[in-house]
């Protein structure tokens, strides 16, 4: 996990616990199938990195790595937590 976040931007890192609580919100709703949310998740995370470094590349790189380090946090704690 480390590593990934010597990649990620000091910008893009914002995005994290807004990815966070967005996802929270659609783990919630009913209306949204359980395997769309990290897909919902990717979109965000690239418009909101291209939003934030005004550059469209660097913007997708940085919202693909944020989205990753993001489920990956939620899934390790997720996973150590509910045995």
């Amino acid at each position: 996990m480390n590593e990934i976040i010597h990649y990620i931007k000091e910008e893009a890192l914002a995005l994290m616990p807004a990815l966070f609580v967005i996802g929270l919100l659609l783990k919630n709703s009913p209306k949204v199938p359980d395997w769309t949310i990290p897909w919902i998740l990717l979109a965000c995370g690239i418009a909101g990195g291209v939003f934030l470094l005004n550059s469209p590349l660097e913007g997708v790189l940085q919202g693909i790595l944020v989205t990753g380090a993001t489920v990956l946090t939620h899934q390790l704690a997720k996973q150590t937590y509910e045995r």
